[in-house]
């Protein structure tokens, strides 16, 4: 194993959220290294179009914004480095943890910004469609715009899902929402808005058997799991919402999370019940998951750490 290495300011992750708060907390000299985890620039470098970032009138492509915050962390003199942390021992002082498994570093302040992983199927085409842009996806709001006017069916039966659906339907001409069981886990009250949504089909009892299409989503295959009948749908857009995995598996016994593993900071913050540890971004908000609210939560991390290193006269 490699010497320690010390460092003031580790931000763990890439997106918009770390870039963001390396920008800041490297205008703040706290002189930040940032660790890009396996996928450097998170979930947006996944994303062909992204037309709701403010600032890019014409629209941007997910991995050129990504290249353009990285570049202004940059600037201002982030170290970004490739790597992924494995191990970390955030109680003690300063905090530990171990690149790669490999490399160990120690740290005054640590903003988590790990991001979280959208869930998926695990169809063939569904994976070959969505890497090439043809028509798949996990967010509605980022990519409905796109359907305008068109048929897409959505995947789900949570509270997400049925927003989701909602949400297209105001864009859409007609969605179909493929639910696996004969009802929803969403609420009462989100349940009620899409079952009284004249344009949203709910087909209950039924799984996504095929998507087809060549370049583009051209039609989705249905299966009834009561009687095994198939059914294809013309739709032009497939969305699949059945949730987000937080990639915080790593902190599990340090710091607080909430069921499905969201790390939990104090209210107005971005503290975690560790001092000196701060979670921004898509592993600490279910809610929104917008690249912009995940940049905005990181210029808070890197103010909280800054505020917290005055606190001990750093």
């Amino acid at each position: 194993m490699q010497n320690s290495e010390h460092i003031h300011c580790l931000i763990i992750g890439s997106g918009p959220a770390g870039y963001t708060a390396a920008i800041y907390a490297a205008r703040a000299d706290l002189k930040p290294v940032l660790y890009t985890g396996l996928t450097p620039g998170g979930q947006l470098t996944e994303t062909t179009e992204v037309d709701n970032f403010p600032g890019y009138p014409k629209g941007v492509t997910g991995p050129v914004l990504m290249e353009d915050l990285k570049a202004q962390a940059e600037r201002f003199g982030t170290q970004v480095r490739f790597g992924m942390v494995t191990k970390a021992d955030l109680n003690c002082t300063p905090k530990k943890v171990w690149v790669d498994d490999t490399i160990e570093l120690t740290a005054d302040t640590v903003i988590i910004s790990t991001g979280a992983s959208a869930k998926w199927l695990g169809l063939e085409n569904e994976t070959r469609l969505r890497m090439n842009a043809g028509g798949v996806s996990a967010c509605a709001v980022c990519d409905g715009f796109f359907f305008k006017g068109q048929e897409v069916a959505i995947v789900g039966a949570g509270d997400t899902a049925a927003e989701e659906a909602t949400y297209l339907s105001k864009l859409c001409k007609k969605v179909y929402m493929i639910v696996r069981r004969d009802q929803m886990r969403a609420s009462k009250a989100m349940q009620r808005r899409v079952e009284t949504t004249a344009n949203i089909e709910i087909l209950w009892n039924s799984e996504t058997a095929d998507i087809l299409g060549k370049e583009t989503v051209e039609g989705v295959v249905v299966k009834n799991s009561n009687d095994g009948s198939l059914k294809t749908l013309n739709v032009t857009g497939f969305f699949v919402a059945i949730g987000h995995k937080p990639n915080t598996d790593i902190f599990k016994g340090q710091l607080n999370m909430d069921d499905q593993g969201y790390l939990v900071v104090q209210a107005g913050s971005t503290r975690t019940n560790i001092e000196g540890v701060f979670a921004v971004g898509d592993c600490a908000d279910k809610t929104y998951r917008q690249a912009v609210t995940a940049a905005g939560s990181g210029c808070m991390g890197a103010l909280d750490a800054e505020r917290y290193l005055a606190t001990l006269g750093h």
